[in-house]
């Protein structure tokens, strides 16, 4: 039951939060249309809820400006809810409660950038499996400037020991020497080939994925897309469009106009701010700018098959901006720093630099906002960019 404010709380804005979004299922309704479940119908579905204790919360949260109801169709009119600023300024908060309960609640209190593959972090990224998207859902956003001219000279060239995966290696190979997508990908090694024990891209996508057991760290693709958001299909930009959303709002949407979309999340590189005291030590936190680089050098064989690939972290875009001129960066950055893409994902976090930071992830999408496969945790950085790339030019390939 909602609460009302206590005469000696009227000075505490904790107590005045509360007695707005600290019920039980106010956080849970904030939650949830943020995850793109905007419709009464849906959000009854997805909270097991009563309709009259729905229809109560849903008014509660509207008249304290939460959120705001907005026509979707005449004939007759019907509505759905959708976050205001105020709303979306809680999704922090919803992140931060999740991160504490994954690391006090679900694990035993150490911080770390990665997770168990059998953890309740990785069931939540592997539940994102033939969902699909919020629409719209973007973020500020750096556009590559032309693929600027790198200050290194290899993907795994001057990374600091903090910068460093432990234990991974990377053939040296400067960017004026990396393959044209006519060079590279054509005679390129099959699926099989190239992810041992993995089924061939043609027979896995669509339908049956590799197994856990023959990729670690990757669920299956399932076969019955479920609408994450509204079943209503969003009407898809073309580019020019967006750059012109771009101009007007420095946001586009994270999911590309493409056959399919690879989407990186990664925790943060440390260019131009230092990384934070620690930072190598925090399992799983290191190889951010080498992640960068692979995709990067690959980056002629995904877009020979029309394939986008977007980078996320929680850095702020003048950072991001920074990077992506320093080392050449072809593909756009969005940055999270408000939490939004993680609060519709539901993505695991960890606390480094008192800011959140996003684990290692990667989600490869169909043109339909359809999550069709996903690695987590990243184990194994270079194999994990090989295997996205093999995934998304089959789902490609399949339109």
């Amino acid at each position: 039951m909602v609460r009302e404010l206590r005469t000696q709380d009227t000075h505490c804005s904790i107590a005045q939060a509360a007695a707005v979004v600290g019920d039980w299922w106010s956080l849970l309704i904030v939650r949830e249309v943020a995850r793109g479940h905007r419709r009464f119908d849906e959000l009854l579905g997805e909270l097991g809820i009563s309709r009259k204790v729905l229809t109560e919360r849903l008014r509660h949260l509207v008249d304290h400006g939460v959120l705001t109801r907005e026509p979707y169709q005449t004939g007759p009119v019907r509505h759905e809810y959708v976050l205001t600023d105020a709303g979306w300024a809680l999704t922090p908060v919803l992140i931060t409660m999740q991160d504490w309960a994954d690391r006090w609640l679900q694990g035993d209190g150490s911080l770390t950038g990665t997770a168990d593959p059998e953890g309740v972090e990785a069931s939540r990224v592997h539940a994102l499996l033939s969902t699909r998207l919020p629409w719209p859902l973007t973020l500020p956003v750096t556009l590559a400037a032309g693929g600027g001219t790198p200050t290194h000279t290899s993907p795994g060239a001057a990374l600091t020991a903090e910068e460093s995966p432990r234990g991974a290696t990377v053939t040296q190979k400067s960017l004026s020497g990396v393959a044209t997508a006519q060079e590279s990908f054509p005679g390129a090694v099959a699926a099989q080939e190239s992810l041992p024990g993995a089924v061939a891209a043609q027979e896995s996508l669509p339908g049956v994925a590799a197994t856990r057991e023959s990729l670690p760290g990757v669920a299956a693709t399932r076969e019955a897309p479920r609408g994450l958001a509204t079943a209503q299909e969003p009407p898809y930009a073309t580019t020019a469009a967006q750059q012109a959303i771009l101009g007007e709002t420095g946001r586009l949407d994270v999911v590309a106009d493409a056959p399919a979309t690879v989407i990186f999340v990664y925790p943060a590189t440390g260019m131009p701010a230092p990384l934070p005291p620690g930072w190598g030590q925090v399992p799983g936190a290191a190889g951010c700018t080498l992640e960068n680089r692979l995709f990067r050098d690959r980056m002629p064989e995904f877009a020979a098959h029309g394939v986008a690939v977007h980078g996320v972290s929680t850095q702020r875009p003048d950072e991001q901006a920074a990077f992506a001129t320093a080392e050449g960066i072809p593909f756009p950055l969005f940055s999270d720093m408000d939490l939004r893409f993680a609060a519709a994902l539901r993505l695991p976090t960890f606390r480094a630099g008192h800011a959140l930071r996003l684990k290692r992830a990667i989600l490869v999408v169909d043109r339909h906002r359809v999550v069709r496969h996903t690695i987590f945790p990243v184990l194994d950085i270079p194999k994990a960019v090989e295997e996205s790339l093999v995934i998304a030019t089959s789902i490609a390939a399949d339109r």
